[in-house]
This record gives C-alpha cells, structure tokens and sequence, in this order.
C-alpha cells in the first residue's frame, strides 16, 4: 500500500509562501506510524503536487492532507485533482481538523482525524486501510477521534480520543526522517521535535463568551485539586483563551529522554542541521514526572524539573554533529513563570545565542488574568531579561485583536513592547488575533486587519518601529548560516537561514554553496525579515 502525504503548512494557495524553512512534527509523526504498518509514504508540499501529471497521483492508493485553518485552501485544490485521478480515500489531520465539520465541507475529504492520530490511524488501517479503502461506516463510529461524512447524517464526529499517556507516547514508532527528502532544502529547514504533548496551563479565561458562559469566580482551576482542573463548571475550555492546545492534546506529557534522543540522532543522519525542541513549553519537560500520577494541570506549581532538563539537553549536546558545530539545537517557547536564575543559568549553558521565544501577548495586568494566562507582563520582561543576561536571544511575543482588546490594554501594551526591548528581547513579534475552534476563543471573530483597527495600527506601527532599530544592530555581525537554495528573482543570490535562527539571509555565491553550513557578515538590511551578507 502506497501513501502519499502532503504537508499543507503555511501553503495558503497552494504556494508555500510562508513558513518557508519550517518542518512540523505532525506530519513525521504520522508517517512514521504508517511507515510502521508496512506503508510506503511519500511527502510532498502541495506545490510539487499542484505541479505533478495525474499519473504521479495515480501511484498512490490513499492521500493524507496535514493542514492549518488557513491552509484549507490548498488543501481543497490538492483533494480536488486527487478526485480527478484516483477513487482512494482522503484523510485530513492537523489544527484544521479541530473544526472537522468545516473541514469536512471545505476539503472535500472523506474523513478527518482530530487532535491525538496515532492511535486512530492504527486503527483506521486494520478496519480497512491497509488495503487501501475507507472502513464501512459501522467501524468508523467505533473509533474516536474522527469524524467522517455519513450518508444517513451528513458529518460525524464520534468525540475526542483520551490523551494518550507518557508510556504510550513512548511506544509509538519514531518520527519518520526518510520523509524529509520531500521537502525542498530540509538540510536548511527548522525541523519540530516533540519533546512533550499538551500544556499544563488548566486556567480559564475570566472574558465573557458570546454563548452567555462566564467565569464565576470559583478559582478551582487555579487552586482546585490537579485532576479536578479538567473540570469547569461553567464548561469553559482550559488554558489561554486563544490557544486549544490542552482542548485538542491534554495535560503536558513527556517524552523519555532517550526517545528524543533517538529521533534526533536520525534526523541529524538524514542530513538535518537545524533542530527546534517543539512544545507549548520547553520547561514543562519533565514536570509531569513530579506530580505523576496525577495530571499536570497547573502552569506554575511545580517549578521546572532542572534534572530532567539537564539531561535531555545534555545528550542532545553530546551527538557528533552537534558537538562539531555542524548542526544546532534549538528551543521554542518557555512559560516565563518557569524562569529563574538557575533555568536561565541551564538553558544558557547548552544555548548560547540561540533565540527562545517569552510569550507577552498583552501589556496589561488585568488584560494578561482575564485572558487566562498564567504570566503576567512584569513576569515576562523579568525572564526575559534573565534570559539575556544568560546568553540567549529572547524574542518578545504579542498579540492585536484580541478580545477585551481597548485603549488601556493597547497603551498598556505599547508600554510593554519597549520595556521588552529594554530588558533585551532582540525582536517584536505581533500577531493577529485568529478564532481557533476548540479553544475558548472559538466563537468569538478574528481579530480585524490593523488597516481597519486603530488600535490594532498602533501596535503593528510599534513593532514595526522597534524591529527597524533591532533589526540595524546585525550590520556587521558574523552569523553561521546553512545555504538553502538559489533566489527565485534574484539572480546571482542565494538564500541561507541562520544556524540557531534568525533573519533570512542573501548572499551572492555559486550554487556549490547550497546545502553548506558558512561563516557570513552582514553587510545591510532589506526588510525587517530579511538581511544580506556575504561569505
């Protein structure tokens, strides 16, 4: 049985336009549980596919789509010529899933899997999968964490799968790194390696929900017993109230040191040079060890697990390539109440100059509480200037748009972009406010454009101001990069990404440079995302 896989991330159109040097760990993940079965899967950007005869298509008994909310687009088009050339099953996975029933309408696709896939894939293959077709509805109604169209009904989704747990997390096939040949200069790429699934933020947002439900104040989900944090009796979904992460995959769990380990030894075979450590929170590593075997549910309590930290980074750091400095390990975000001087102190010692994302997100205390997030903004500049202070390259996240968004919070907010630059984030990074199903944000709209939202304007003017200043301090600078591939447009350029990450470097050099790792000063900046150098 053949299966071709097609990562939708950041695709939009069909064209990968953003996101250009990022691998997630969905997609792996999943071949790597079919590759398991006996599969052969192939991966491909919806670009290469949009591209490809019907012939290739033909090749393939079963098309899975991994998708974002806005990659459904492309997602639809690549369905849509499957159609044209094969009678096999598409299966859709990924956040787009956690609204499965849009998904379902959207794509076209015969079957969703929502949240947690292992499981339900291994399932989904012995009830008829494997050979090549879809399972008989009867079956499908017996396996969670899916919905499917139903000739009777229309869409069903036969509920949630149950986190799986720390041991089950560990007896899961590896990730798959032969699927990394199906991405255009992976060697280049920022490849996701999960050290932990779910988050332990069980707090509720304290905003009012346009269905009528609202905080009463019980503070259960702050105080209450760790297993009774699952639990609100208003039914508000846990954690920050834009994020569905703990909705979709629970309670953080980890996985074994030597698991990971393994995984990146692989990735590093393979050809990889740039590896992120991929979680809701680096420092969550290892903190469900400590309350087990109840659920982590509480951001703060107790403090990061330093042993279990110390070792995972310390094996990373011990892997041939990495000693030589031939590869990078990187971190993703950190809960700023995590951060004390002995973390700030340990992430520096295995980290130095790597970047590591502080999520802001409101400079307003009471913004911060009510949105049920478990820092506040005075918290998160204090770690993030431990964390400078340590070697490392904070970056200061925000978001515009966001509900209880108004002159306060914004003014509040700006005050707290300059007070990050000041205690040492190297860079501003504002997003938009989306509505993601399955979080407690879910029905309220998007936030709207900053071009129709004043307020929203005077943050992205911000942001926009700081990074020019941030963005002029690399002039002059020697980075390590790894060559990615040649410029579309610009003749005679090529384009590399920083090996601990960083803005997108171009550089005039002979394609025999593509797939090295070179020393380059910058020498000017184009954009607030973009520098040039030379070798």
């Amino acid at each position: 049985m053949r299966a071709l896989l097609v990562d939708c991330l950041g695709a939009i159109r069909g064209s990968r336009l953003a996101t250009l040097d990022v691998i997630g760990a969905g997609p792996r993940v999943i071949a790597g549980v079919l590759e398991d079965l006996g599969c052969e899967v192939e991966l491909a950007t919806p670009s290469r596919v949009l591209r490809a005869r019907r012939a290739f298509l033909r090749r393939f008994d079963v098309l899975l789509l991994s998708a974002m909310s806005s990659d459904l687009a492309a997602a639809w088009r690549v369905a849509r010529l499957w159609r044209s050339a094969s009678r096999g099953p598409v299966l859709l996975g990924g956040p787009a899933a956690a609204d499965p029933y849009r998904a379902l309408e959207r794509t076209g696709c015969d079957l969703c899997v929502v949240g947690e896939g292992e499981q339900a894939i291994a399932e989904l293959w012995e009830l008829g999968l494997g050979e090549g077709s879809l399972p008989p509805e009867e079956a499908l109604r017996e396996v969670r964490g899916i919905a499917f169209r139903s000739d009777r009904e229309g869409a069903v989704f036969t509920g949630l799968r149950p986190a799986s747990t720390r041991r089950e997390l560990d007896t899961f096939p590896l990730p798959s790194s032969r699927v990394l040949e199906g991405y255009p200069f992976f060697w280049a790429c920022r490849i996701y390696v999960e050290v932990l699934r779910g988050c332990s933020n069980y707090y509720r947002t304290e905003l009012p929900l346009p269905d009528g439900r609202a905080c009463t104040g019980c503070d259960a989900c702050r105080t209450g017993p760790l297993r009774a944090r699952y639990y609100c009796p208003e039914g508000i979904p846990p954690g920050c109230g834009y994020c569905s992460v703990p909705s979709l995959f629970g309670p953080s769990r980890s996985r074994s040191a030597e698991r990971v380990e393994a995984e990146v030894r692989e990735l590093l075979r393979a050809g990889a040079r740039r590896i992120v450590l991929s979680a809701s929170d680096v420092l969550d590593y290892g903190r469900d060890l400590l309350v087990e075997p109840e659920p982590l549910t509480d951001p703060r309590e107790p403090p990061a697990n330093v042993g279990a930290l110390k070792d995972l980074f310390k094996r990373l750091a011990g892997l041939p390539e990495v000693r030589k400095g031939d590869a990078a390990i990187m971190l993703e975000n950190v809960k700023p109440c995590l951060v004390d001087e002995a973390v700030a102190e340990l992430l520096g010692r295995y980290f130095p100059g790597t970047p590591v994302s502080i999520g802001v997100e409101t400079g307003s205390e009471e913004h911060s509480r009510l949105l049920g997030r478990p820092s506040g903004p005075k918290e998160a500049i204090r770690a993030i200037g431990l964390l400078r202070r340590a070697g490392l390259r904070p970056q200061a996240y925000f978001i515009h748009g966001l509900p209880g968004q108004d002159e306060r919070t914004v003014a509040a907010t700006l005050r707290a972009m300059e007070e990050a630059v000041r205690a040492g984030a190297e860079h501003i990074i504002l997003y938009r406010f989306r509505s993601l199903p399955m979080s407690a944000f879910g029905d309220f709209p998007s936030g709207p454009p900053a071009t129709k939202d004043p307020l929203s304007a005077r943050l992205v003017e911000k942001a926009r101001e700081l990074n020019r200043v941030l963005k002029a301090r690399w002039l002059g600078k020697r980075v390590e990069v790894v060559v990615a591939c040649r410029h579309p447009e610009r003749e005679g350029f090529l384009v590399a990404y920083p090996l601990r990450h960083g803005p997108v470097v171009l550089l005039k050099g002979s394609e025999g440079l593509i797939g090295a790792v070179a020393e380059v000063r910058i020498t000017g900046v184009l954009s607030e995302r973009v520098v040039l150098g030379s070798v």
